[in-house]
């Protein structure tokens, strides 16, 4: 069993004991985020660092804003 630790730019995102170690290149969703590993490194003989790089998230803007003005008050 190994002790690995997922990363974002110096963030610890996730740390788990894992017997099989992604490779770089290979996709992986984190707290519902969908990555790419950029880099292992080992930093012992039971540690390992995974960078990873994260999809930009898409934020719709085309909602509107519903007027309630117009509705019948109580």
């Amino acid at each position: 069993m190994l002790v690995v630790h997922f990363l974002e730019n110096k963030d610890i995102l996730l740390s788990q004991l894992l017997k099989n170690v992604p490779s770089v290149g290979d996709e992986v969703v984190i707290k519902g985020r969908k990555g790419k590993v950029t880099s292992v490194t080992n930093m012992d003989e039971n540690e390992i660092h995974v960078q990873l790089f994260f999809e930009k998230l898409k934020v719709n803007k085309g909602k509107t804003v519903v007027d309630t003005s117009k509705k019948k008050k109580r």
